[in-house]
């Protein structure tokens, strides 16, 4: 059964698309060597890496595609804290799930996580990012973090037009996705920008506010602002505007109504839309396929990302589901 009707922007790509530049050795392979096939009802269990506007939107959707394809579901949220996510993954092998669905918070201490799930039988299937080796994991939905980055990147360079600009970078939380994206961003910046300054804000808006704060204060003169979401962005934008720098230009990623509406008021300049909607979908509707023994399902899928500005901001895909506050 489709998820809950919800109304699009634009025609979406399909997310079973080209891996990009993440180094996926599982990438465009059907799943192999999964076990027997479930029947019956299936229970998953969804291990949610924090509480941002994306993992409530994540979680939205994965709760509305398993109950709308007749799973039951449990949630847990693991704080972003590696030690409270592998607990929560024990949590749910002691309820007998039939997979568990992660959203880690660090993708080096995926090895035990996924260790302790296998011991127990039970199958793991990972959003947003997945390691090197795909041989122990059910599949996965992934975002190219490297390549969100990458398109931030190039809306500076094609900006600054040779130009030497100054650059900096408020990031996320080590460890996972932050560490994808500005590895992304730097990595596609032309010569003519020089990073300044890199901090994390840890998805924190008040972390972020203090480190965009001491970041204008050291560095008056900064032309770009690299924020790995919007929520921490905004409120980058009003400690940069409150210290005298309303000249910086931001870039950051999610793609939310909230987020468009800053593009066309000249809040932000650019950022990536990648609906968090759509992983949560697809992730479920992909590890149920795999656990029936589906045979026309990839490990590996990806979720569909796109460069958004002021002028293409009403064609951006749906983030969110609207019922999700």
């Amino acid at each position: 059964m489709p998820r809950s009707a919800r109304s699009r922007r634009a025609l979406v790509a399909s997310v079973l698309g080209s891996c990009g530049s993440l180094v996926l050795s599982g990438c465009g392979f059907l799943a192999e060597d999964t076990g027997p096939a479930v029947e019956g009802t299936i229970t998953l269990g969804f291990v949610n890496g924090g509480s941002t506007r994306f993992h409530a939107c994540l979680e939205a959707a994965v709760e509305d595609t398993a109950l709308n394809n007749g799973a039951r579901i449990h949630t847990a949220e693991s704080r972003q804290d590696a030690a409270t996510e592998l607990a929560n993954i024990e949590d749910m092998i002691s309820r007998h799930v039939d997979a568990l669905i992660v959203q880690t918070v660090d993708v080096d201490a995926l090895q035990d996580d996924i260790a302790k799930a296998r011991a127990a039988g039970v199958p793991v299937f990972l959003t947003s990012v997945v390691p090197d080796d795909t041989a122990g994991i059910l599949g996965a939905v992934v975002v190219d973090l490297k390549q969100v980055g990458a398109l931030d990147a190039g809306w500076i360079e094609k900006d600054a037009a040779g130009a030497k600009v100054d650059v900096g970078i408020v990031a996320g939380a080590p460890g996972a996705a932050s560490d994808l994206l500005v590895r992304g961003f730097k990595g596609a910046l032309p010569a003519n920008a020089t990073v300044v300054a890199n901090q994390p804000g840890m998805f924190s808006p008040a972390k972020a506010r203090k480190v965009a704060t001491d970041m204008i204060e050291a560095h008056p003169d900064l032309d770009y602002a690299f924020v790995a979401n919007e929520e921490m962005a905004f409120a980058v934008r009003e400690a940069f505007d409150a210290a005298g720098g309303k000249a910086v230009r931001i870039v950051t990623v999610n793609g939310t109504d909230e987020g468009l509406a800053a593009l066309k008021d000249g809040r932000f300049a650019a950022t990536v839309a990648n609906s968090a909607a759509d992983t949560g979908e697809l992730a479920v509707t992909n590890a149920l396929a795999l656990l029936r023994g589906e045979d026309d399902v990839k490990k590996v899928a990806t979720t569909p990302t796109r460069l958004v500005t002021r002028g293409t901001a009403d064609t951006a895909p749906l983030y969110c589901d609207p019922d999700v506050g």
